[in-house]
Order: structure tokens, then C-alpha cells, then sequence
């Protein structure tokens, strides 16, 4: 079993990094492989909601998106990392997460359905709650389980030795990863004795203009 931990702050050895390192520690510790995905700073463009990926199975936008759709369904779960920028999730990972799980689902891939996910934000002060919210989103309509800690997944500090000082925020950190690694390991075993995913029902569309 792997977990792909995506750190989404334009620092990639930063805060958020601080705070994926723990977890993927406590992974490795649990005997799950980890790797942590760096974004990187350059520019990610916005879903252009071109729906072009429903027929050419990619995004239209030939940047790293396409490579991480294909790269990340190996992968038996996720954590997204991304520090806290004007109250919310910092620009480069919310436009790539569009992207990658709109291109996921409309290519009929499907690679996240059933497999854990989980979001952890750094900050120095406040916005916390509402980008873990932001983020939790993703797994929520990709029918993905989402995996909690003792408290909200969140580190403070201002650099990564004040992070390190947050005893909780680490210590919580730690307990999601058990968590994940506990998750993970339950879901092998139900699948080892035949407990399969539940029955889909047809999907129905539904707006509410009459």
C-alpha cells in the first residue's frame, strides 16, 4: 500500500511540507509506502470548462495535470497539503485539483472512487477551518472516504521550526496518520475476505430551475 501526499505551497521544503513529513513518517512507521508530490511554482491554468476531456480522455491544457492524472491512480490514498493564503487555499493547488479530478472523473477513469483522502493546511494565524473545508470537497463528490485526525488537520506557525513547536498540530498529525494507515489497512482486509465496493446506482442530474 502507497499514499501520495501533495504539497501544494509554492515552498517545497516550507510549512505544509513540515506537516506532510510527519504524517508520511508515521506511514512509513505503519509499514505504508509515502511519496510527497511537489506541485511546483509554475503557473497552473484554470479549468477552462471546455469538457474536451470527456472525449480526449486529457485535459486540453498540456501541463503537469495530465501527467499527475496518470501518475496518481497507482496510489491507495491521498493527502493534500496547502498553506492558508488570504483565508483559503493558496492559488496553485486549487485551479490543479479542479483540473485533475474534473479530467479524473470526466475521462470515466475514476482512479480516487472508494480510496481515503484527507486535507492538512498550515497558516500562520486563521483561515484554517475553511480551506480544510475547500479542500475536503474534492474527496466528498469522488466518493472517497475522508479521513479525520483528534482535531481539525491544521499546523500554525510562521516558518517550519515555529511548525515544529505546535505540539498539538504535529501531535495530530501523527494520529491522522495512524488513522489513514488504520483505514487503509481495514479496507485490504475486506477486501481479502470479498467485501466489495457498493452497487452503483445510475446517476441522475437534477437542477432546480422549473
Amino acid at each position: 500500500m502507497k499514499v501520495l501526499l501533495i504539497n501544494g505551497s509554492p515552498n517545497e521544503k516550507g510549512c505544509t511540507y513540515t506537516a506532510l513529513n510527519e504524517i508520511a513518517e508515521t506511514l512509513n512507521k505503519e509499514e505504508i509506502e509515502t511519496e510527497i508530490y511537489y506541485i511546483g511554482k509554475d503557473p497552473i491554468a484554470p479549468c477552462r470548462a471546455c469538457h474536451a476531456c470527456r472525449k480526449l480522455g486529457r485535459c486540453v491544457i498540456n501541463d503537469k495535470v495530465n501527467d499527475f492524472v496518470e501518475y496518481a491512480r497507482d496510489f491507495d490514498g491521498y493527502v493534500i497539503g496547502s498553506p492558508v493564503h488570504y483565508g483559503s487555499s493558496c492559488g496553485g493547488i486549487v485551479p490543479f485539483l479542479d483540473r485533475v479530478f474534473y479530467v479524473d472523473f470526466m475521462s470515466g477513469r475514476y482512479s480516487f472512487k472508494y480510496k481515503p483522502g484527507t486535507a492538512i493546511v498550515s497558516a500562520r494565524r486563521a483561515g484554517t477551518t475553511a480551506s480544510i473545508d475547500q479542500l475536503n470537497k474534492y474527496f466528498q463528490i469522488s466518493q472517497m472516504p475522508v479521513i479525520s485526525g483528534r482535531y481539525w488537520n491544521m499546523v500554525h506557525g510562521n516558518n517550519p521550526d515555529e511548525v515544529r513547536q505546535d505540539k498539538e498540530g504535529m501531535q495530530n498529525m501523527r494520529i491522522l496518520g495512524r488513522n489513514f494507515a488504520y483505514h487503509l489497512k481495514c479496507k485490504d482486509a475486506a477486501q481479502k475476505a470479498g467485501i466489495t465496493p457498493p452497487v452503483q446506482e445510475e446517476t441522475i442530474y437534477t437542477n432546480f430551475i422549473r
